[in-house]
C-alpha cells in the first residue's frame, strides 16, 4: 500500500499489473495540424517539441527498434518489467486510419508491451479514430492522452492552441463513452496572463468531466519558441519553486481522489531549458510537493467537489 498523499501512476500500474511498468517513448513521424498548416503554422508559443519528446532529438527508427531499445533502457535503469508504447511526439492520431492502426499494431506486437498511450489534441480524435483505439482497449491498456492545458479559452488563444475547451470536453465525452478507452488531461500551471483560481480552474473541469489521469506540466521557457522571445522581452514571469509546490498542492487538494497523477512537474533539456533553472530538478520539486502534502496533513481530493453544474459550465 503506497504511502503516498495522492494516486500516483506508478501505484495505479503495479495495481494493475502487478509490476513495474515504463512507459517507453515513441516517435511515429507523425506532425501536428498546428503546425503543418491545416490549423496554423508554428505551433503552439511554448512549443519546441525535442524538449518533450526524447526521440525527436535523434534519428528516427522504426517502432519496433524504438519499443526494443526502450525496453532494453527500462529493464536495466529501473529493474522494469512491463511497458507501454507511449506514442509522445507531435500530433499521434493525426494520420489516416490505415496508418494508425498499422503504427499501433507494431508496437503492441513488441515483447512484454501491455498497453498503448497515445497523446494527441482533443480536435484530432474523430469517431473512426476512438472506434480503433476502443477496439484494442478491449484487450490492451489504452490511454489517451488530450492536451487541455488551460480551462480558459482566452488563454488557450494567447498561447495559439487552436482549440477551445468545448472540444476537449466534446473528445473526452465521445472517449469515455466508449468504455474501454482511459482519457489522461494535460495541464499547464504558469500560462501567460492566468491568475492562481483560473489555474485551479482545471482541477474542477477535470474532476466534473471524470477522466481517468492528469499531467501536471509546469511552464518552462525553452530556446527558439515564441514563448521565449516573450520572456525575453520581461513578458513572462515565471514560477519560483515555492510558489510552484505550493501550488500543485492547491490543485490536488481540489483534484478528485479517483483521478492517477500521471506527472507533477516538468522538466527540459539542459540545452534548451531558459527558465525556470530549477526545472531541472525535477526529483527535489516531487519531493517538496510529497512533503508540503505531509506538513498541511491533506492529500488529493480532500478540497474536491463534483458540481451539479453542467460539463460546460468553463
Amino acid at each position: 500500500m503506497s504511502d503516498k498523499r495522492y494516486y500516483a501512476f506508478s501505484d495505479y500500474l503495479k495495481g494493475r499489473f502487478g509490476c513495474k511498468v515504463y512507459k517507453i517513448s515513441i516517435d511515429a513521424g507523425f506532425t501536428c495540424p498546428n503546425r503543418d498548416g491545416s490549423m496554423g503554422e508554428g505551433g503552439c508559443i511554448y512549443c519546441n517539441n525535442q524538449g518533450f519528446s526524447p526521440n525527436t532529438r535523434r534519428e528516427r527508427a522504426s517502432i519496433s527498434e524504438q519499443t526494443r531499445r526502450g525496453a532494453e533502457f527500462m529493464r536495466a535503469r529501473y529493474k522494469a518489467e512491463k511497458f507501454l508504447a507511449y506514442f509522445q511526439a507531435f500530433t499521434n492520431t493525426y494520420a489516416p486510419l490505415d496508418t494508425l492502426r498499422r503504427s499501433y499494431s507494431e508496437a503492441l506486437a513488441c515483447e512484454d508491451i501491455v498497453g498503448l498511450s497515445v497523446g494527441t489534441r482533443p480536435d484530432c480524435v474523430p469517431d473512426d479514430v476512438l472506434d480503433l483505439l476502443a477496439s484494442i482497449g478491449q484487450n490492451k491498456e489504452t490511454w489517451i492522452e488530450l492536451g487541455l492545458q488551460s480551462a480558459h479559452d482566452r488563454t488557450l488563444e494567447l498561447i495559439n492552441r487552436r482549440h477551445n475547451v468545448a472540444s476537449f470536453i466534446d473528445a473526452s465525452r465521445r472517449a469515455i463513452d466508449r468504455g474501454s478507452l482511459k482519457i489522461c488531461g494535460h495541464i499547464i500551471l504558469g500560462l501567460p496572463g492566468e491568475t492562481r483560481d483560473m489555474m485551479l480552474d482545471s482541477a474542477r473541469l477535470l474532476s466534473n468531466l471524470g477522466v481517468h489521469g492528469v499531467k501536471i506540466h509546469l511552464l518552462h521557457i525553452l530556446k527558439d519558441t515564441p514563448l521565449a522571445d516573450a520572456h525575453s522581452r520581461g513578458e513572462i514571469p515565471v514560477f519560483k519553486f515555492e510558489e510552484y509546490v505550493s501550488l500543485v498542492c492547491d490543485y490536488l487538494e481540489l483534484l478528485s481522489p479517483d483521478i492517477v497523477i500521471q506527472r507533477l512537474t516538468a522538466d527540459g533539456p539542459s540545452d534548451l531549458l531558459i527558465a525556470p533553472a530549477w526545472a531541472m530538478e525535477k526529483k527535489r520539486a516531487i519531493d517538496a510537493i510529497e512533503k508540503e502534502l505531509l506538513k498541511r496533513d491533506t492529500r488529493q481530493g480532500a478540497r474536491a467537489s463534483l458540481p451539479d453544474a453542467p460539463h460546460n459550465a468553463f
